[in-house]
């Protein structure tokens, strides 16, 4: 299991309806608007790298209001 966190630019006033869109997403195990830099942090779990990377390209880069991602898979050290 892969596990990732997505931190996630929006449109000026987007955060919360991207962030509930986005929860609805297989995958998704959580999505929180927040403050800072980015707007909304997604944790998300795929059974493997490739699927991880079509979650984010094919389904959370494809919400309305998004600008921009970026993916921080987990490291077990």
């Amino acid at each position: 299991m892969v596990n990732a966190y997505i931190l996630i630019q929006t449109e000026v006033g987007k955060a919360a309806s991207v962030a509930a869109e986005i929860a609805e997403i297989p995958g998704v195990a959580s999505s929180e608007d927040v403050t800072g830099p980015y707007d909304v942090i997604v944790r998300a779990e795929a059974e493997n790298v490739d699927q991880l990377g079509q979650l984010v390209v094919a389904k959370v880069q494809n919400v309305s209001g998004i600008t921009r991602t970026l993916t921080c898979p987990v490291v077990h050290l």
